[in-house]
């Protein structure tokens, strides 16, 4: 699963993105309606409000403010779904078809996931990962409406072998020349799920 990541605020896209979604009229009701800012530089944890990519009403791409989680019942809330099963699920239908988001980091962090002898899982060091071409890591979303305020998940898929020695999950990334077609509602999310990224550079992370 992904449950991280890191905002790099320095970077010339990623500030774009922000200042656009500081300027949408959705920042300005989370704040009065949640009392939570967008948050333009740091590590990005569920509940936060991060900028996040995604396609306008008038069909271009533009940075929104959105808050990482579906709630669900009132009491939890899901931060990731399975590509594998997105598509077909409930939840995530109507999001896979028509609200595919991307949002952007530096990186993404995981733990290691230790098995111990009685087959218990111990978390263990941190880890951080991105592209091994470098550029911004593009970690694939969908989104949806929640009580007039949009909220997201990441998309999480098998990992590569190397990452499988750390955990058994890892988000859907994509390369750049993807994002536009992924984040519109005709895009063919399928194909571009099948062209993913998994070859990553990884560094433990304090």
């Amino acid at each position: 699963m992904c449950c991280r990541y890191y905002y790099d605020g320095s970077d010339e896209t990623m500030r774009w993105m922000a200042d656009q979604a500081e300027r949408s009229r959705l920042a300005e009701r989370f704040r009065s309606l949640t009392g939570r800012d967008i948050i333009r530089a740091g590590e990005i944890s569920p509940a936060m409000v991060a900028p996040v990519l995604a396609t306008s009403r008038a069909g271009e791409k533009t940075g929104f403010p959105m808050q990482w989680g579906f709630r669900m019942d009132g009491k939890r809330t899901v931060v990731n779904a399975r590509t594998e099963t997105a598509a077909g699920s409930g939840m995530f239908r109507q999001s896979w078809e028509k609200h595919r988001c991307a949002v952007p980091a530096a990186w993404y962090y995981e733990w290691e996931h230790i098995i111990l002898p009685d087959g218990n899982k111990e978390t263990g060091r941190k880890f951080s990962f991105r592209p091994a071409g470098g550029g911004i890591t593009w970690l694939c979303g969908l989104y949806r409406m929640e009580d007039g305020l949009p909220r997201f998940v990441i998309l999480t898929r098998e990992p590569s072998a190397e990452i499988a020695a750390i955990h058994d999950r890892m988000p859907l990334v994509i390369a750049e020349q993807d994002v536009e077609e992924w984040i519109h509602p005709d895009g063919n999310a399928e194909e571009i799920a099948r062209r993913a990224l998994t070859e990553m550079t990884m560094q433990q992370a304090g």
